[in-house]
């Protein structure tokens, strides 16, 4: 009897995918009940309209709490993500760029343009710096299932929902108390033998540069995690009311690049000291113990005693990538109550309330001077006169005090890594009231809060201000000084001796290193108001009667944040430009209606069929916007069913797209297209014609020539900012299936369908990218006009900056098949008696196109990311990727999984003229190969009230794939938010009930 009751449970709660053909098979159980027998209503995400079972004909996805427990994680994003569907972008994996949160895209189509809610409510800006919702505010033990639904769903829930919804269904009417722990690690054994030779090129470098290449230990356990979650619940002795209470605290540490082989040092392309088999271990040219040059005449670095020798990237160049966090820590405490109470018979209150602290510390490599200071004095008394003359001062500039050009580039090591640490407090509350108004409709009126508070230091960056003071430096009576404190302009600067190893005191860090602060919020507020209803009208070949749902709401989201003077006047050295405060909301008032209406119930011709439609009409400030959807399922037969849908979806430009103040940012690329030296390692005139000039976007010959045009880190200066005169999005998506559950196979299920996906007057910016293809390749002026370059040719230093505003650009277009199954079956059946039975589910997509419009005209504006990965493609997009799951339930009150994930291949993406993207040539890292992952878990009823459970994922070690080409896109030379870069990792976990 238990096996059983255990057998039924998992079959409704493990399967993945398969979640609308899982279903489909309910009408047809419920067929041989007692025509007396109730069967509750239930909504599925994509309908306000109740249903007896959970056919939709908008495909619908499921993970469920049973999926948490054997995954083996705490946070929620990280299960979300490894559906076919999902793609992680911000998540705990993130360092350079990180906002703190927890965001999800579906269909890679962008955080922005994914729904989130709780059931079916939605989620509020997840921070002043990031309109996604933050996943961090999720309680994971109180989560029941997760129905992510694909393409759009404006018409049901409003803006957002391009891409498609991600519903979290929450546990209601709980009773007792439970005590969920969990304790987890990563273990890895270093031995990275894939492509690259990477472990060969750090004991290469640390030959000439041991203190920042070295290997790591063989073998590494860290990033360990901790969790506790206790729920209490209780109901009313009348069974009319219920309140559920949660708390809970999870603690993960950090895991440093360090630790990895393949991360311990920032990879580049293959040159003479590697050789051609081998990435080079690359670097930034803000070095240690420092780059002193002009960019034309001289490149110096520290030697012995307070002299100069020449600087040589491929020796000098700072490792910045082990400091970097590959798992950032986090620290969060989560409280709340969800309650229902029924009045009378027309009326049951209902709210939840919900809170979180969240606080996380991004560290990056260490701050410092990055070319921020470009002249010195030549009488400064911190220089030798070996030096002096390196940088071509005559006695005469020293006696007469002149300055002479010499950029000062040089790491913070004595001061550590750049933290960034962010807390979110974060409070979300839902009441209202349902209930029903006649028999057979009902009504749902409810209000809902939430706001998240940010508070945010920066801590050891370096002030552009107190640095230029710092390296101002006269004698005064044998004393170096700092001019200012001469003039009385800062009387507190101490000078900052960089010309001489060991030169840097802990009174100069002091004075050199501030914080730098941001607080804001978001808040968002809405009403809504709605009725469903039974008409009691039926077609004739129909028993099922018409169906509807409509209503009103009412939101407005509001963002404030503020900056300090430092981040405002972009005066940490190590931003990459300011960071201005923004305040901003945007209300909607909206109407909306929807409609089911069955065609056939067992009629010859059909065992069901069925339409549905929905609208809503939003009416913003500025603007107004329609939404429709339309549906239709067909069934001849009971075992196989038919569906189709298409919506018309819209994304309002929120309060960051319109009203973000413009400052310098970074973007990531692989070099200056006019860098002739470094664009393919030689000088043989390989660059566009157009490069060569007098333009803003121009450079010289010798500028060309040169090597000073690439930035050594990758990373490149554009001006981004917000724009008030934003339009909405609108997006178009049609989906055809086909779901099949034969009687002849009992327990098995199969749905395959179609998605396409296009979204036209994208809100996004051109991309600096796609800028240097129009201006170099397609001599497009206005895309040459928005390329400014400095004195000395670059973009990466200084002034030097391409422009790339938001604005509504052509669009993006996805569309492939999603395949779901599922097969539960007793392994008697199969001629092993009293062994239990067997539980075999699979989810997987196979993406046909991800194509983005620039919206700019000619041939390399659209441009398909399918199976490419880097540069204008971001993280990999595979054409095929599944998750496959096999769970044996055993007699003993054992069950055992083993799940194996899969992502297919991809390639580096070279934009060429003609738009296309497989111009990688011979690089080492031109391709990726497929991964697979096997994940093994158990779970084991020690007793009725307590439940055991461990395991392990990515059991084979299998080390991630390898490029030097994912910037800040990724992390540590990969993409951690795709494949498994940390190792095994191995967790525990109990739950008792009482």
């Amino acid at each position: 009897m238990r096996t059983q009751k255990i057998r039924n449970r998992l079959l409704s709660t493990t399967m993945i995918g398969g979640f609308a053909a899982l279903a489909f098979a309910a009408p047809a159980m419920a067929q041989d009940a007692p025509a007396s027998q109730d069967l509750d209503d239930v909504i599925v995400t994509g309908s306000r309209i109740p249903q007896t079972n959970l056919v939709t004909t908008s495909p619908v996805t499921q993970v469920t709490g049973e999926d948490i427990d054997v995954a083996g994680v705490t946070r929620v994003e990280d299960l979300i993500s490894q559906l076919p569907q999902a793609f992680a972008a911000q998540n705990s994996t993130v360092a350079n760029g990180a906002s703190g949160t927890a965001t999800v895209s579906l269909r890679n189509l962008g955080s922005s343009r994914t729904l989130v809610l709780i059931d079916g409510r939605r989620m509020g800006y997840g921070s002043p710096n990031d309109d996604a919702a933050d996943l961090n505010q999720i309680p994971e033990q109180l989560v029941e299932r997760v129905e992510v639904l694909t393409g759009g769903a404006s018409a049901i829930y409003g803006s957002d929902a391009i891409a498609g919804v991600v519903n979290f269904i929450m546990k209601k009417d709980f009773e007792g108390l439970q005590i969920d722990a969990q304790y987890g690690f990563y273990q890895h054994n270093n031995d990275y033998d894939g492509v690259g030779n990477v472990r060969a090129e750090i004991a290469r470098r640390a030959t000439t540069n041991a203190a920042q290449f070295r290997l790591p230990d063989d073998n590494v356990s860290d990033g360990e995690s901790r969790s506790l979650n206790v729920t209490l619940g209780v109901s009313s002795p009348d069974g009319r009311g219920n309140v559920m209470a949660y708390a809970g605290y999870r603690n993960n540490n950090p895991i440093l690049q360090a630790d990895r082989d393949y991360s311990a040092c920032s990879l580049a392309a293959p040159n003479a000291g590697s050789g051609p088999t081998t990435y080079a271990c690359g670097g930034s040219g803000t070095s240690f113990p420092g780059q002193f040059t002009d960019f034309s005449t001289f490149a110096y670095t520290i030697g012995a005693g307070r002299t100069f020798v020449p600087y040589d990237g491929n020796v000098n160049a700072y490792n910045f990538g082990p400091v970097n966090y590959y798992q950032r820590p986090d620290e969060r405490y989560t409280l709340g109550a969800f309650g229902r109470y029924q009045v009378n018979d027309k009326a049951e209150v209902f709210a939840q309330l919900m809170f979180s602290d969240y606080q996380s510390i991004a560290q990056i490599a260490p701050s410092g001077s990055f070319f921020s200071v470009g002249d010195i004095n030549c009488d400064s008394p911190l220089l030798s006169a070996q030096q002096s003359t390196a940088i071509g001062c005559t006695p005469a500039d020293v006696l007469a005090g002149n300055r002479v050009p010499m950029y000062v580039a040089r790491r913070n090591v004595e001061g550590g890594g750049r933290q960034d640490n962010l807390n979110y407090v974060s409070y979300r509350g839902v009441a209202g009231v349902r209930g029903e108004i006649t028999a057979g409709w009902n009504y749902d009126i409810a209000a809902q809060f939430s706001r998240v508070r940010l508070a945010r230091t920066y801590q050891n960056d370096f002030s552009v201000t107190r640095l230029t003071r710092a390296l101002d430096v006269v004698d005064v009576g044998g004393v170096p000084t700092c001019r200012s404190v001469v003039d009385g302009t800062d009387t507190s600067c101490v000078p900052y001796d960089v010309f001489v190893a060991g030169g840097v005191t802990q009174a100069a860090l002091d004075y050199l290193q501030i914080p730098l602060m941001q607080t804001g919020q978001t808040t968002q507020q809405i009403v809504t108001a709605a009725i469903t209803g039974d008409t009691g009208w039926s077609v004739p070949t129909a028993s099922r009667t018409v169906q509807v749902a409509f209503g009103a709401e009412y939101r407005r989201d509001a963002l404030s944040s503020e900056t300090d003077a430092a981040f405002q006047t972009g005066d940490g050295a190590g931003q990459g430009g300011p960071t201005i405060g923004i305040s901003g909301d945007a209300d909607v008032a909206e109407v909306f209606g929807e409609i089911q209406i069955p065609l056939a119930d067992d009629q010859p011709w059909a065992y069901s069929a069925s339409v549905d439609a929905a609208y809503r009409r939003s009416e913003y400030e500025n603007f107004g916007t329609d939404t429709y959807k339309i549906g239709a399922d067909y069934a001849p037969v009971e075992d196989i069913r038919f569906r189709a849908s298409y919506s018309r979806a819209v994304r309002a430009p929120n309060v960051i797209e319109m009203f973000a103040a413009q400052g310098f940012n970074l973007f990531d690329a692989d070099n200056d297209p006019c860098d002739d030296l470094n664009d393919d390692g030689v000088l043989n005139n390989s660059i566009p014609a157009t490069c060569i000039g007098a333009g803003s976007h121009q450079v010289t010959t010798a500028q060309s020539d040169s090597g000073a045009l690439n930035s050594p880190a990758g990373q490149y200066n554009f001006l981004g900012g917000g724009n008030p005169n934003l339009n909405p999005e609108e997006s178009d998506t049609y989906t055809y299936g086909v779901v099949w559950t034969p009687s002849m196979l009992p327990g098995f299920n199969l749905s395959i369908d179609y998605f396409d996906i296009t979204v036209d007057g994208l809100i996004s910016t051109i991309g600096a990218l796609n800028t240097f293809d129009l201006c170099y390749n397609q001599s497009d002026a206005a895309a040459c006009g928005r390329i400014n370059r400095n004195a000395g040719g670059q973009l990466w230093v200084g002034s030097g900056f391409v422009e790339d505003l938001n604005n509504n650009i052509g669009g993006l277009a996805t569309s492939g098949i999603d395949v779901n199954s599922n097969y539960a079956f007793d392994l008697e059946d199969m001629g092993i008696a009293n062994m239990g039975s067997m539980q075999l589910s699979f989810v997987g997509t196979f993406l046909n196109e991800l194509l983005t419009d620039t919206g700019l005209g000619g041939p390399a504006s659209v441009y398909d990311c399918t199976g490419f990965y880097a540069n204008q493609c971001g993280v990999p997009n595979p054409e095929w990727r599944h998750r496959a799951r096999m769970t044996w339930l055993t007699p003993w009150d054992l069950d055992i999984s083993a799940t194996w994930r899969h992502y297919g291949e991809a390639e580096i993406a070279v934009l060429a003229a003609d738009g296309s993207l497989n111009n990688g040539g011979a690089r080492l890292d031109r391709y990726f190969d497929a991964e697979n992952y096997l994940d093994l878990a158990a779970t084991w009823q020690v007793m009725d009230t307590v439940v055991l459970r461990a395991g392990v994922n990515n059991v084979l070690d299998d080390d991630p794939q390898l490029s030097y080409s994912v910037g800040t896109t990724g992390n540590g030379n990969t993409y951690p938010q795709l494949y498994d870069a940390l190792g095994r990792y191995f967790f525990f976990g109990v739950t008792a009930n009482f």
